[in-house]
């Protein structure tokens, strides 16, 4: 798999990437991208139709075809929903994510997947120091499954989106109901083969 992090410094995007609602503060270090997520900032359409987000901070590629795409996050906790997220999206009303979210006052698990309104679930509490998330996709079906130790990996969420060919995948830096967080993104790696087995744990 590609690290297409590494050697990065500063204010240089990985090749091919672009930012989709940029922030104003974020670079990358030794620890990886480090984003500092805006207050207000998320990516959510809510069923009751009370509520569409599309500001939070998404640096992604165009992908066509089968990949894997994983990382592992950190984030400063503070408030409800601050998260650090990988995404997939297809347009505005065609998108999933897998959260690494504070939820309940609990580092938590959560998917979300959004097909003109969003299907939102918390998963389970995780470890506070950080997780590896991934998302696997062939043909139009997609899988997120998280790690602790980025070689057991967990199912979360199994789908399909009508995707055609490229879409947009790679990670989301948010904090919906607070004053702001730092996410921290460490080694994003990339893949043309995807996992097919989604529940072998590989």
């Amino acid at each position: 798999m590609t690290n297409v992090f590494s050697g990065l410094n500063g204010k240089t995007k990985p090749a091919g990437f672009r930012w989709m609602n940029e922030p104003r503060e974020w670079s990358f270090t030794e620890e990886g991208l480090v984003v500092q997520a805006e207050p207000q900032t998320d990516f959510f359409k809510d069923p009751a139709g009370t509520s569409v987000q599309h500001s939070a901070h998404f640096l992604y590629t165009l992908y066509e075809g089968d990949f894997t795409f994983m990382t592992k996050v950190e984030v400063e906790m503070l408030d409800d929903y601050d998260a650090a997220v990988m995404m997939v999206m297809v347009d505005d009303d065609h998108w999933a994510k897998l959260c690494y979210e504070f939820t309940y006052k609990k580092p938590m698990i959560v998917s979300v997947v959004t097909k003109g309104v969003s299907d939102d679930c918390n998963s389970l509490v995780v470890p506070e120091s950080g997780i590896y998330l991934r998302v696997t996709r062939f043909d139009d079906c997609f899988a997120f499954h998280y790690s602790h130790d980025g070689k057991w990996w967990e199912m979360v969420r199994y789908f399909t989106l009508d995707a055609g060919a490229a879409v947009k995948v790679g990670v989301v830096a948010q904090s919906p109901k607070g004053n702001g967080c730092t996410v921290t993104f460490k080694d994003l790696h990339i893949s043309p083969t995807p996992i097919r087995d989604i529940r072998s744990g590989k």
